[in-house]
């Protein structure tokens, strides 16, 4: 792995060095390195590209990576990717997509990841996305997450877009058993002429199944994002959704939250607040010395954090 593919891998998995337990590092459209445990298993696919991430019944505090790293300029790579989480499990799954081009064609993942996760398992899953490089090139990423949910399980998704994404189209579908709990964390910034669109569907099946859908997001210069999210509480169950963006320069955002309630018990909430920073946060910071840019900076760091 050259110096720009680590410097990617650090990016989009936190990674410096080789990590410890499972993992699978995707570069260029092929297999770079892995590692499997005795708890979990990563399979090559024979039918399509792709891995199956199997983790065994009762695994806990153990952690699978599978970044995906591409620089070569002009590579279309497609994935699909399902885990298979044993019941009672709790383990911390990583994964991430990084881009550079320097090209002048346009490089792309679409990467379909599938969870099942059994009955009282928890899992947290992180994924970063990130492009870089000095070409004309676009950065194309679509991931698509499908996550099923079985009894009194649990899943917390956190998603980012740190920067350099040109286009996105992400997809996440999910549907919940009896018990069953998700937590989704997304944050957004895009600038220039950058789309972003979020596309979440969320069927609350189970009694006492409840969801939670966030959306943080920064549109400056040019760009444009959309939000989308739609939940339809089946059974007696709790959700909240909410989109926060705060737009910059000619920036714009679109929020479209959708809530159906298919049940007399079902409880559904959704939330949507966009505008641009408030001045008089803007002048509080000036006042401590910085710059007007500088202040922006800082409020939208923390407003990402």
């Amino acid at each position: 792995m050259d110096d720009i593919q680590k410097k990617i891998l650090e990016e989009v998995a936190d990674l410096h060095e080789v990590p410890t337990g499972a993992y699978n590092i995707r570069a260029n459209g092929k297999l770079d390195s892995r590692r499997t445990t005795d708890r979990i298993n990563i399979v090559t696919k024979s039918d399509q590209p792709g891995i199956d991430i199997i983790i065994a019944p009762g695994t806990k505090n153990e952690s699978v990576h599978i970044p995906v790293i591409l620089s070569e300029t002009g590579l279309n790579d497609l994935v699909y990717n399902d885990f298979y989480v044993g019941d009672d499990c709790d383990v911390l799954i990583i994964a991430g997509c990084g881009i550079h081009n320097c090209g002048t064609q346009e490089s792309r993942h679409d990467g379909i990841h599938t969870f099942h996760v059994g009955k009282n398992a928890r899992v947290r899953y992180v994924e970063k996305h990130y492009g870089e490089g000095d070409g004309e090139g676009t950065n194309v990423m679509n991931p698509t997450t499908v996550v099923h949910l079985q009894e009194n399980s649990f899943m917390q998704m956190e998603t980012t877009q740190i920067k350099g994404i040109d286009s996105t189209a992400r997809v996440t579908k999910a549907d919940l058993a009896e018990g069953a709990s998700l937590v989704i964390r997304e944050k957004i910034m895009t600038h220039g002429h950058q789309t972003a669109t979020t596309d979440f569907t969320v069927d609350l099946d189970g009694a006492g199944s409840s969801a939670s859908v966030v959306s943080r997001s920064v549109a400056k210069e040019n760009s444009h994002q959309v939000f989308a999210s739609h939940i339809n509480g089946n059974n007696r169950c709790y959700s909240h959704t909410e989109c926060d963006a705060i737009i910059m320069d000619h920036g714009s955002v679109s929020a479209i939250p959708e809530v159906t309630a298919n049940h007399v018990d079902a409880s559904l909430v959704h939330e949507a607040a966009i505008g641009k920073i408030a001045g008089e946060q803007l002048i509080k910071l000036m006042t401590l010395g910085l710059t007007e840019k500088e202040a922006e900076e800082q409020i939208v760091k923390g407003f990402l954090q």
